[in-house]
């Protein structure tokens, strides 16, 4: 089962490239952030029409949003007001595989704003207390011993090579040592795996997002790897791949974020 993380930074604007984006990849569940669209214009016909019968979601106007696509049915749909904020960054559901049921969460962590200092700037000290929030919440869950996957964008790059240079950027918001620490703690809260770096070694350079303000993006290749697939050690045996669809940069109109994918053999009863 080929499970996609992406921020698409506007669904509406980007149908055409989600479009293209199936007719490449064919996944079996996607899961966009930053959708941007309130949940009576959510393009569902239009996402429908890509394949994918099983979609839930809930969004604003022009500010964050999430939704999830799927080709196999979901149950237990889940909404998260994270902090009370009125944010619409979470939502989850799960779904049902021949080696039990899986809890699949998808997150929109906030970026944070540009100063890396809690005085001075409230948009980092949520970000902060978000994170704080999703340790204690997966943590409270230890005892269930649930298969679950976490994803989305989850606006850090903790390791060294998750930055285009490590040294330059810890000052900056999104590789602070403060957000690499908080964020290391909520991945220590179950145990949780990092999919695409069980295939791409720590000390090789590893990207999901180029800045909007690269004029050669690809080229210059001055990225941080934002967006994640985690999955709990239950599921470690059933992780088989990992991808990044790093030419998704380069489209018409593209998104800042690219795709990126984990195929988890589950050994569905059902080929799709």
């Amino acid at each position: 089962m080929k499970i996609v993380s992406w921020n698409i930074n506007s669904l509406r604007l980007r149908l055409p490239l989600l479009e293209r984006f199936v007719k490449e990849s064919n996944p079996h569940i996607i899961c966009l952030q930053e959708t941007k669209v309130v949940d009576e214009d959510f393009p569902l016909l239009a996402a429908k029409a890509l394949g994918y019968d099983f979609i839930e979601f809930v969004g604003e106007k022009s500010y964050n949003g999430v939704a999830i696509l799927s080709k196999i049915p979901l149950k237990k749909k889940n909404v998260i007001d994270v902090l009370d904020y009125g944010h619409k960054r979470h939502i989850s559901v799960a779904f049902d595989t021949k080696i039990g049921e899986v809890e699949l969460h998808n997150f929109y962590i906030p970026a944070g704003g540009d100063i890396a200092d809690v005085a001075l700037n409230l948009k980092f000290d949520h970000k902060l207390k978000f994170i704080d929030w999703m340790s204690q919440y997966f943590l409270s869950l230890a005892q269930k011993k649930k298969n679950i996957i976490i994803l989305g964008d989850f606006n850090i790059a903790p390791k060294e090579h998750d930055v285009w240079s490590h040294k330059q950027l810890l000052k900056t918001v999104s590789h602070t040592p403060i957000e690499v620490e908080k964020l290391n703690k909520m991945q220590e809260s179950l145990d949780f795996i990092d999919t695409h770096r069980m295939f791409v070694d720590d000390s090789q350079k590893l990207y999901s997002w180029w800045s909007y303000r690269a004029a050669d993006p690809l080229g210059a290749n001055k990225g941080r790897r934002l967006d994640h697939i985690w999955a709990t050690p239950s599921l470690k045996d059933c992780v088989k791949e990992a991808k990044v669809y790093k030419d998704f940069r380069a489209a018409t109109q593209p998104s800042d974020h690219v795709p990126i994918e984990t195929y988890f053999d589950f050994l569905e009863r059902e080929a799709f």
